[in-house]
């Protein structure tokens, strides 16, 4: 049975979120069974995994198991899921969030796996988030309303420049402008290993790198997989923000072949955070929770926050 698109999105999210469990195809030295070829093999299903990019093949393996073989879709996720435990353990052990967002792809797929769910599991797990503190952590100060004011009318000005290389220039004065507002620490433009970085700011404790564009036509998935290449540390992520906004195409193909390392906004996010006195850490928040979620790099403000339209 050919599946729904929500289904399809679905195993695709899923897909994305098992990327790093395992290596697609084992290294002639290693043991086989800690690979999704490996698994295809020993569990009747190696008709399935097709030659090819990793992603699309994780994909397609899945998609295969749910359409054709159903009840051996469960246990294919329950089998790359305690062999990617094994294989990661050592270097970079599989969190709770991980799971809860595999979770959250099944259901949507219209599974649930108990053992996926178990608390004594799940609270087993490292978790990515920070210890708690004794207390509660006080909320951050809100932004201060000249701040925001003054922000708008920037924003405003910036639309009614008609030199493009003096609105590129205003366009980081503004950003840094917006970032400063809001505690972020940011850095103005410098230069890295492998080319020019627009800023960065701080979240959370991640460093962000940030890259800004105000003209040309909307970004696509080469200009995404460049700052993504420009991050280089495990603990740096990017943002890029585009006045113009992404194509759906580049969104795809940036998101389908690797974990997507970079969130992403346009310019109309910019007005509504404004507008709509969002807070822009929460923003980022919300934006970086679906990512880790969906494999997304853009998710829209309207999408995150009931009063945005």
């Amino acid at each position: 049975m050919a599946l729904s698109l929500a289904q399809a999105q679905a195993i695709a999210d899923l897909a994305g979120l098992l990327y790093d469990f395992l290596p697609g195809n084992p290294h002639p030295y290693a043991d086989p069974r800690l690979s999704f070829r490996g698994i295809a093999g020993e569990m009747g299903l190696f008709d399935y995994w097709p030659s090819g990019s990793k992603g699309p093949a994780i994909t397609a393996l899945l998609s295969a198991t749910l359409e054709r073989r159903v009840p051996q879709f469960c246990p294919l996720v329950v089998e790359a899921v305690r062999r990617g435990i094994a294989h990661r353990h050592s270097k970079a052990p599989v969190t709770r969030e991980e799971i809860e967002a595999i979770n959250n792809a099944l259901g949507r797929a219209g599974f649930k796996i108990p053992d996926l769910h178990d608390r004594k599991f799940l609270d087993a797990l490292p978790s990515k988030a920070a210890p708690a503190a004794a207390r509660p952590a006080a909320a951050p100060p809100p932004a201060d309303p000249k701040a925001v004011a003054a922000l708008q009318r920037g924003l405003r000005a910036l639309l009614s420049m008609g030199n493009p290389q003096e609105r590129g220039t205003a366009f980081e004065v503004f950003l840094n402008g917006l970032f400063a507002a809001f505690d972020l620490e940011p850095r103005d433009a410098f230069h890295i290993t492998g080319g020019q970085i627009d800023g960065s700011f701080q979240f959370h404790g991640d460093t962000y790198l940030l890259e800004a564009k105000w003209q040309g036509p909307k970004v696509g998935a080469a200009d995404l997989h460049v700052l993504s290449a420009k991050l280089g540390a495990s603990w740096a992520r990017g943002f890029f923000i585009s006045w113009s906004g992404f194509t759906d195409e580049g969104l795809e193909a940036f998101s389908r072949r690797k974990r997507a390392d970079v969130l992403c906004m346009e310019g109309l996010e910019l007005v509504q955070v404004l507008d709509n006195s969002l807070d822009l850490r929460r923003v980022i928040e919300l934006k970086a929770r679906a990512s880790a979620e969906t494999n997304a790099a853009f998710v829209p403000v309207r999408r995150l926050f009931a009063n945005v339209i």
